[in-house]
C-alpha cells in the first residue's frame, strides 16, 4: 500500500499508486523501511564506536611526539647560516 506522502521526496502520492509520481520511488526503492534505510550504509543500533576504532586502527593510542631534535638542529643551523651570510658580508 502506498503512503500518503513519499518518504523519499515528500510529494503527495495517490491512494492506489504503485510509485511516486514525482520521483518514481516504489516499494522496492523507497517506501519500505528496509529499502529506505538499508542502502545508506548506516551502523546498526548496537554499534560500538570504540570497538570499531580499536579493530580498525589497532587499538594503539597515537599521540603526537612533537618535533624531532634533528629538525630543531636543522632549523637552528639554517638560522645561523642565514645570520652569518647576512652579517658576514
Amino acid at each position: 500500500m502506498a503512503p500518503s506522502t513519499c518518504p523519499n521526496c515528500g510529494a503527495e502520492v495517490p491512494p492506489r499508486a504503485r510509485c511516486c509520481p514525482a520521483c518514481g520511488s516504489d516499494e522496492k526503492t523507497g517506501w519500505s523501511d528496509e529499502a529506505y534505510a538499508g542502502g545508506l550504509g548506516l551502523p546498526e543500533e548496537g554499534f560500538d564506536y570504540d570497538d570499531f576504532v580499536k579493530r580498525e586502527f589497532g587499538g594503539r593510542d597515537v599521540r603526537p611526539r612533537g618535533i624531532s631534535w634533528l629538525w630543531w638542529l636543522t632549523a637552528l643551523g639554517l638560522v645561523l647560516a642565514g645570520l652569518w651570510m647576512w652579517f658576514g658580508r
